[in-house]
């Protein structure tokens, strides 16, 4: 580990993960056109496994959204050099939590790590937003599909 943070190189991470059988993550912000607003993440996981070659769980996807653009595993020498360059916090993770919008897995292995992450946002306790019960959506606005004709 550096010395003013928890995060760790990849082989301190591959490490850990053999040492404790838990995982240790690096989330990657995807901006907008923009370039100020991050509007998604690339997610890399080193996950625990039976065999000796490190895998990395790989998702992507827009924040707010249960649709991920990437959901994928490398294994040994497939593993992009550049993803073993990144930083990564021990963590621990259930397969469950893989089918959550990405904010919220990323927000749970957050809350799973040991190490001090108070700069990280909780998007698990952000107020939800929801219209009111009386806001409806004209039909113009949301399309509906056109009407097929059946022939006889």
């Amino acid at each position: 580990m550096s010395t003013d943070d928890a995060r760790l190189s990849f082989a301190q991470a591959l490490a850990f993960v053999r040492e404790t059988g838990q995982c240790a993550f690096a989330a990657v912000p995807v901006f907008g056109e923009d370039g100020e607003s991050a509007e998604g993440a690339r997610l890399f996981i080193l996950e625990h496994h039976a065999g000796d070659s490190p895998r990395v769980r790989f998702l992507a996807g827009p924040f707010f959204s249960a649709a991920l653009a990437a959901d994928e595993v490398f294994e040994g020498e497939q593993i992009p050099e550049r993803v073993r360059e990144l930083q990564f916090l021990p963590s621990s993770c259930r397969e469950e939590w893989f089918s959550d919008p990405i904010q919220e897995l990323i927000a749970k292995l957050v809350r799973a790590s040991p190490a001090s992450t108070t700069q990280m946002p909780d998007y698990l306790g952000a107020p939800a937003r929801r219209a009111a019960p009386e806001v409806s959506f004209p039909v113009s606005q949301i399309g509906r599909p056109a009407a097929r004709k059946v022939d006889p």
